[in-house]
């Protein structure tokens, strides 16, 4: 199954910023574009904002003077639904509500052809629930753009329960025809991207509602450790702490409360106080005029070690160890079977974050995973009230003399971006298990999506197989709620290598 034509007619119902969007990206093509909208004018007046950002396209050189005027006289506002009798597809893009929804293509599917698709931008709701009742319900397929859709390349394409594998192939296709890169999936709570984004936001959410740290050191930490673009206290306020909560609330319903997709109380409580970040002017952060960034916990100069002690090779952390020579600070290699740390002069043991708390031993620091430790220009260290002040302090000015700023928190298990790295590669593991996507396509979602520095799959080869189960597996044994505990999908990935000839017990 192929594309659909040029020739052929392309609707957008709805004329919002996403209807908008869609409609700027099909026309932009090669498809003539009709917009509709219930609201009288509104599709008119939309037709007109497509047409000055055609102009602005022509001024950056986007475009050239004729292609706009070719694109111009494509674009036809739609005065009722039974002028989109002869599209080949229907996009919609109106309100999140599902009996809108489902009212909306029961209407339209009395208007067009048997052979149009109908295709739901929802990113909520179940593209089979709003495609249940159609009478062709196998034409019905979700095209989830990302916003701005002109911009961001990514478009998830979601078969409902119903929805024909044609159908879904020739969505996929002229989505890729349009430029975009589409990734397929089944129609899952949150799909491919809000489902496995949520441990982003809900850990750090959790490390600050322990009091392990404060938001701006969170976001600091996040985003020169471990390589993400905005840190989650930051995006939420961009994003809307109502909208984010929303869809997070919405995976957690839809998986029937799942504790691994709870939705944070501290949210909850922005979003009632009426905070809802930029666009009220606060929400975690203040937005007012004039108003100051909070700086991140920053720790004060120490002085280095006079040398440490490599036990083990420290695992994705080993690129420590010639950054630590390079800074002119003697390594002594022991041989240990004990586990991979370092040894300080004082006695006290440094150590990657593993899912365990320093109170439990005698005297460890923890550091927290970076994307890429030479580039890092910030690294977390984690410490409990009986850790020595001596070292700490030396742990401090270790990763001071190898250039990082540094931020204590407090003792918690996972520290930060570990246990969300940790977590996000469980939850991919889980959806490639059970059928929703693909690893490539997964991968690909969550870079161009959310632009993470690396997909789930990307961090799980490079951190290792074993290693996210063991630091969640660690975590649940602290927190026994459930929300940690390892998928099956991750323990017999964890475990695969691990195979031993021979029959079962």
């Amino acid at each position: 199954m192929t594309a659909l034509d040029l020739s052929s007619p392309v609707a957008v119902v709805g004329t919002g910023t996403m209807g908008q969007g869609i409609a700027q990206v099909a026309l932009v093509a090669g498809h003539p574009v009709r917009l509709y909208d219930t609201v009288p004018g509104r599709a008119r007046a939309a037709a007109d904002a497509i047409g000055a950002r055609l102009d602005r396209l022509v001024e950056k050189e986007r475009l050239t003077g004729p292609e706009r005027d070719a694109a111009r006289a494509r674009l036809l506002p739609a005065g009722t639904l039974a002028e989109l009798a002869d599209c080949a597809l229907v996009i919609e893009a109106v309100l999140e509500r599902l009996d809108v929804k489902q009212e909306l293509f029961g209407e339209l599917e009395g208007i067009v052809s048997d052979d149009c698709l109908l295709a739901t931008n929802t990113s909520s709701l179940s593209v089979t629930a709003i495609g249940g009742a159609l009478r062709v319900p196998g034409r019905f397929v979700g095209l989830h753009f990302f916003n701005p859709a002109p911009l961001l390349p990514l478009v998830e394409v979601v078969s409902g329960f119903a929805t024909d594998v044609t159908h879904a192939t020739r969505a996929y296709e002229t989505a890729r025809a349009w430029g975009k890169t589409p990734v397929a999936c089944a129609d899952t709570p949150g799909f491919i991207v809000n489902r496995i984004a949520r441990p982003f936001y809900a850990e750090a959410f959790a490390v600050y509602e322990s009091q392990g740290a404060d938001p701006a050191t969170i976001d600091a930490v996040l985003r020169e450790s471990g390589g993400f673009r905005m840190g989650a206290f930051e995006l939420t306020d961009l994003i809307g702490q109502d909208v984010n909560e929303s869809v997070t609330r919405s995976v957690w319903e839809s998986f029937f409360q799942d504790v691994r997709f709870t939705p944070s109380l501290a949210q909850r409580r922005l979003v009632e106080s009426g905070r809802l970040g930029r666009k009220t002017g606060h929400g975690w952060y203040d937005h007012g005029d004039g108003a100051e960034r909070p700086e991140p916990d920053t720790a004060e100069k120490r002085q280095p070690p006079a040398y440490v002690v490599a036990e083990g090779d420290l695992g994705p952390a080993a690129e420590l160890l010639a950054l630590i020579r390079e800074a002119g600070i003697p390594v002594r290699d022991e041989d240990e079977d004990s586990g991979s740390r370092l040894v300080l002069p004082s006695g006290g043991q440094l150590a990657l974050a593993d899912g365990q708390t320093s109170v439990e031993f005698r005297d460890v620091v923890y550091f927290d995973l970076a994307l890429d430790y030479r580039a890092a220009t910030r690294v977390a260290l984690s410490a409990s009230q009986d850790t020595s002040p001596q070292t700490l302090s030396e742990a401090i000015g270790l990763f001071q003399a190898l250039g990082k700023q540094v931020s204590v928190i407090g003792d918690v298990p996972g520290m930060i971006v570990a246990r969300t790295v940790a977590r996000i590669i469980d939850l991919a593991h889980d959806a490639v298990a059970k059928g929703v996507a693909t690893e490539e396509d997964i991968d690909t979602a969550m870079r161009l999506g959310v632009n993470y520095p690396l997909g789930p799959f990307e961090w799980s080869r490079r951190l290792g197989r074993s290693w996210a189960y063991a630091l969640l597996d660690d975590l649940h044994l602290r927190d026994p709620s459930g929300r940690y505990a390892p998928s099956l999908a991750l323990y017999r990935h964890a475990h695969a290598s691990d195979k031993r000839e021979g029959t079962a017990p």
